[in-house]
Formats: structure tokens, sequence, C-alpha cells
């Protein structure tokens, strides 16, 4: 089983949950999703007000396509289940929890909200060794890596290549196609760094994340692009398509583009990067 997603993840965006300046300019910021944060971005003595502002905010509408996606506290603190409780039956898209390390946690979650898609933030340890569990659970939609949070529980150094995270991420990413759940690549923290940002989120693309989630509206063209499809690329799946379809129609099972051979597995790769281009297209 591959991506479940018919809707394109290549941004998805922080904002805090206690700035109402920040959620109002959300509405006009070319991201496909926008991760509503009651956790890490809000202090506690803001956080009764941000969930109480969040849900106003979210009331009122305005956001467009982009995917609605509200990261709550866990269940470990005293704010989690009243934020999971204040989204019940809001206009959202999906209900974040931090830290998931079980396919019990997701099962507590799933009980504690109704009708709406779950994701899980990967970033521990015991997260990674049950990412396989995780992903199976029927209502699970989409992982977010927290890879800050990981390099701290791994003792890692940190490296462009993110080489000691490796293992992790892809663990995440096998569990993520093997249950057809989403998969978004962790923030790239040097917001003013254009460059390393670029080759973060190439080699997230190359790898097979969906997208990349980011801390500031300035690393929003960089991701887009990075995670679209290239003009090159739909030309040849548009080739690929065409050339197979020929040798078909002639009884033949493969073809031949570019001097290589085309099978029907690259076919289902072409169509899919079509229908990516299409979704995007219709976010615009």
């Amino acid at each position: 089983m591959t991506q479940v997603a018919n809707r394109p993840y290549r941004s998805a965006l922080y904002i805090p949950g206690s700035k109402e300046r920040a959620l109002e300019k959300a509405k006009g910021l070319a991201c496909d999703a926008i991760l509503f944060d009651l956790e890490d971005a809000v202090s506690p003595d803001e956080k009764i007000n941000a969930r109480a502002l969040l849900k106003e905010t979210l009331a009122q509408g305005g956001y467009g396509n982009r995917a609605k996606i509200v990261r709550v506290n866990g269940f470990d603190t005293q704010w989690g289940r009243d934020d999971v409780a204040a989204f019940v039956g809001a206009d959202i898209d999906g209900i974040l929890l931090p830290k998931v390390e079980s396919a019990a946690m997701v099962e507590e979650l799933a009980q504690a909200i109704p009708d709406v898609p779950l994701w899980a933030m990967m970033e521990t340890p015991l997260g990674m060794l049950n990412a396989a569990e995780i992903a199976a659970h029927p209502r699970m939609t989409g992982f977010v890596m927290g890879t800050n949070d990981l390099a701290k529980e791994l003792n890692t150094r940190f490296r462009a290549d993110r080489l000691p995270m490796m293992g992790g991420l892809h663990m995440c990413l096998i569990a993520a196609r093997a249950y057809g759940v989403i998969c978004l690549d962790g923030v790239y923290n040097a917001f003013k760094d254009d460059e390393g940002l670029k080759a973060e989120c190439e080699q997230g693309r190359d790898m097979g994340f969906d997208g990349k989630t980011l801390i500031h509206p300035a690393q929003l063209e960089i991701a887009n692009a990075a995670f679209a499809p290239s003009e090159a690329e739909i030309d040849l799946a548009q080739r690929q398509i065409a050339a197979f379809e020929e040798a078909e129609a002639n009884g033949q099972g493969v073809a031949v583009v570019d001097g290589k051979i085309v099978e029907n597995l690259h076919i289902v790769t072409a169509r899919a990067m079509l229908a990516k281009h299409e979704a995007i297209i219709a976010m615009e």
C-alpha cells in the first residue's frame, strides 16, 4: 500500500494557537497544511486561552483548501484531554498527538474524538520501534516527524546529512508506506538558511516523504517547489503513459522511453505523479 493523501502536503506550517495575528495571516499563506500548535509553541500560562482562541478562529473559517490539523498537548499533561474535547465536532482535518509511542495511545485518542483523522508526532525511540503498530491503527492518517525531539532522545550531534537519525526516519517511512499513512519530514531550524533548507527538502523528497513541516512562512516557497513534480518529471510521466498505452495496444507488455524500459510499475508511479500535479493546481 502507498500513501492515502488525496491532497498535497508539500508544506505544513506550524502556527502558534496563541497568536491571533499569526492565525489570521495564515489564511493567506501558500501552504498545503497548517499545524495549529497548542503544545510547544504555547507557554503554560497561555494554554487555556490559546485553546479558546483557536477554537473560535477555526469556527470562523477562511482557511480555504488548506488542511487544518490541530496539535494538542499530550494526555500526560493537564491540558491534553481538554484540548481534544474542545475540537470534537470542529471543522478540522486532523488531531495531532505529540510523542506517540504505541497503538494504545492512538486508540485512547480515537476514543476521545470521533470522526476526525488522527495524526501522530513520531519523535521518540519507542515511537520509532512501534511505528508499524501505530500506522496500522484504522484511523491513523499521518505521521509528523519530530526531529528535534528525536535528536535529543538519541543524543545525536547535528549533521547536515542527518545520518545519525536516518534509522528512525526510515522506520517511520516504511511503516507509513506499509499502511497508507501520510508521512511529513521534520522541521529545518535555520529559517534564514535557504540553501540548507533546499538541500534538506530535496533529501526528504528523495527519501519518500510527502512534504516538510516548517516553522516560518519564508520557508514555504522552497518546500513547495521541492515536493512538487518538476516540468521535466511531468513531461516524462506523460510520455511514459503514452508509450505504454501504445505498446499495450500492440500486444506488448513493455515500452521504451529515452532508452529505458517502461513497465506497468512505472506507469503506476507516473499516474500518481500526474494526480499530485493536478491536486496542487487545484489548491491554487
